[in-house]
């Protein structure tokens, strides 16, 4: 038995659009395939194997590309400055996220509270769908040749649950093992069952629960991270179907495994191994090259591709803050604090957190005020666009003016001898602490 629910407890799902784009044949049938791993802020402990690519011509058509599961930590790889071109096929103008949790009675269960995790991200990403304060900002420069941009507009269709029995191992390397054979037609039946969008506006994220992996073909030349034969983290593709097009992403379970990259947060719950260890990176790559013909580089690398680098500056930028559980975060989305990777921008020719610039303070004058307060200081610094409010230390500032996006002016609060960071709040989040932002109460 098949079905669409709501989760208890969850908020209302947006259904998705309902103007089907045709599919047509692929330009070339390639499967992107995505090995998430790699060094993490220090104290995570991750690492990799060569980030060398790896082909496979699978006997069932698609040409498989993918990097392998981590194992060792090598020396840091230089990041690629060369820029992602395009080749002249489509990019998602909007997408609909389809998390699809393949869970027939008697399989392993989900962790308590993954399903939500998931599903909480994906309605995060919809809540500040259009912003600029997340990496899918950065995904709205690419564009295609039919005069679509891959713009932020991202909504959260229905959870949905599959509840058929999983087919006869069509892979030997682990108790229940599914090929991409397997899957492919499992989420074509589904799409096609509950006549679901098969378009460029839709993406279905195949979840499964522990134990229950996956391999590229019934060889096990490449499987998912908790096989005996582990290869990848996560991947992802799409189908031509009689339907049309259906997008989709293989995400098995890697929470404990060398895929996982140990900070679990906002969840404090094993989805935030998933998110982390490879959903995020295929929701961004499919926005961006759903069918594998439009835009990355000159080695085939796509937009998060790029940012697999295994050193924390280019890898994951400059943390945000600690999350209450101690963990740095370099994300946020709807007020939750997440840690996933950065994307490349070619209009930065780096990878980036989002498209907006964080605000930075670069100088306090007067440095030194009463501890009555009532100083009027002046903070000079950048991105000071739509500052929200200005902080010295947990307290207020009062009387908050912005010259420009370089200057603002801010009444200290009163407070008790000592220093305080100052810090700038704007929709784009808060200026990270440096040495030139510190004010003292004498």
């Amino acid at each position: 038995m098949r079905g669409l629910r709501a989760r208890a407890g969850a908020s209302p799902r947006r259904a998705g659009p309902e103007a089907a784009v045709a599919g047509r044949p692929a330009r070339r049938a390639i499967l992107a395939v995505l090995a998430l791993a790699g060094l993490g802020w220090a104290g995570l402990g991750w690492g990799s194997d060569s980030a060398s690519a790896v082909i496979v011509h699978l006997a069932s058509g698609p040409t498989i590309s993918y990097l392998r599961v981590p194992r060792a930590r090598p020396a840091a790889a230089k990041a690629d400055k060369g820029p992602l071109t395009y080749h002249g096929g489509r990019v998602m103008s909007s997408n609909t996220n389809y998390p699809l949790y393949w869970d027939p009675g008697g399989a392993p269960l989900y962790p308590a509270g993954y399903e939500n995790g998931i599903d909480r991200f994906f309605e995060d990403l919809a809540h500040d769908s259009g912003g600029v304060s997340n990496s899918d900002s950065l995904l709205t420069q690419y564009a295609d040749g039919e005069g679509e941009a891959a713009s932020y507009d991202s909504h959260f269709g229905e959870v949905l649950l599959d509840s058929d029995p999983y087919p006869a191992n069509g892979c030997s390397v682990a108790a229940i093992c599914l090929t991409d054979e397997q899957i492919r037609a499992e989420i074509t039946s589904f799409v096609e069952a509950h006549k679901l969008p098969a378009d460029l506006h839709a993406e279905y994220f195949l979840l499964t629960p522990p134990s229950v992996e996956s391999c590229l073909e019934a060889s096990a030349k490449a499987c998912s991270d908790g096989t005996s034969a582990p290869g990848f983290c996560a991947y992802h593709g799409y189908i031509s179907a009689s339907a049309g097009t259906i997008v989709y992403a293989d995400d098995p379970y890697v929470a404990g495994l060398s895929c996982d990259p140990g900070e679990h947060w906002p969840n404090e719950n094993p989805s935030d191994a998933t998110i982390a260890g490879g959903l995020a990176h295929e929701h961004s790559e499919s926005i961006t090259d759903p069918e594998l013909d439009a835009w990355y580089d000159s080695k085939g690398e796509e937009v998060a591709d790029k940012c697999r680098t295994f050193k924390e500056k280019t890898e994951l930028g400059e943390p945000l803050g600690l999350a209450p559980d101690g963990a740095d975060y370099n994300q946020l989305i709807n007020g939750d604090e997440y840690s996933y990777q950065q994307m490349w921008s070619n209009s930065a020719g780096a990878c980036e957190q989002r498209l907006a610039e964080l605000p930075s303070i670069t100088k306090l004058s007067p440095k030194k005020g009463a501890e009555a307060g009532g100083t009027s200081v002046t903070i000079t610094g950048s991105g000071f666009t739509g500052v929200l409010d200005v902080h010295f230390g947990t307290l207020l500032g009062t009387g908050v003016v912005v010259v420009s996006a370089k200057t603002i002016t801010a009444v200290a609060p009163g407070e008790s001898k000592g220093t305080v960071e100052v810090t700038v709040t704007t929709g784009s989040g808060t200026s990270r602490p440096t040495k030139k932002d510190r004010f003292k109460y004498k």
